[in-house]
């Protein structure tokens, strides 16, 4: 691990005993992974201390793992330009336990919790505005969780006859294909016309 990032880790840790879970350098990075209920007051923390001065908040986004339990993670990327680092912040959260939001330490986290909860369905608690941001108001699901359908639950036309958008259940055009992963000239077994010029005959001097 790079010294400067050492040297933070340790601080944090030090500072933070009762709310940082572990430290680690992946890639370079400064990784910290705390507990839900904590992360404002770590925010908070990395935010206004003299020796860490994390001022802006880059964003906040989720990551889903279907399979593990707790389904998801939080990941906040915060920048300092007083000590010129990065530092990712991790929490582990599951679809009934809601976030504390980020809002009352960093303005700007208000759209990015939006996000992470209309794509993920991640719940931020206190957050004054937690609605979709990206997708329709009434749009089903979460569209970024591994377990979404690729093609959605409803498809949006517009109705000639009622002069407004309207949703209807998805149906696909055609039946999925079968692919053999081979291109037209590999897959091609019957001749092209023109194929009967070839021939593996050497050419004599002389012919055309």
């Amino acid at each position: 691990m790079d010294q400067g990032l050492q040297d933070l880790g340790d601080y944090i840790k030090a500072s933070l005993p009762n709310d940082i879970i572990r430290i680690q350098d992946i890639c370079g990075e400064l990784i910290v992974a705390v507990y839900p209920e904590k992360i404002a007051d770590v925010l908070m923390f990395l935010r206004n201390d003299g020796n860490c001065q994390f001022k802006i908040l880059i964003d906040i986004c989720g990551v889903d793992y279907p399979q593990r339990n707790p389904r998801f993670e939080v990941v906040y990327n915060l920048l300092s330009l007083t000590q010129n680092q990065r530092i990712r912040i991790k929490l582990l959260v599951d679809e009934e336990i809601s976030v504390p939001t980020a809002t009352g330490v960093y303005s700007s986290a208000g759209w990015f919790e939006r996000e992470a909860w209309d794509l993920y369905g991640i719940i931020f608690s206190n957050h004054d505005d937690l609605r979709r941001i990206l997708t329709d108001y009434g749009f089903e699901g979460h569209p970024l969780r591994k377990d979404f359908p690729l093609t959605g639950h409803v498809e949006v036309r517009y109705d000639e006859s009622q002069k407004r958008v309207v949703y209807d259940p998805v149906k696909l055009t055609q039946d999925y294909r079968t692919f053999d992963f081979l291109s037209p000239w590999e897959g091609m077994t019957a001749d092209l016309p023109g194929d009967e010029k070839a021939s593996d005959e050497p050419i004599e001097e002389g012919q055309s």
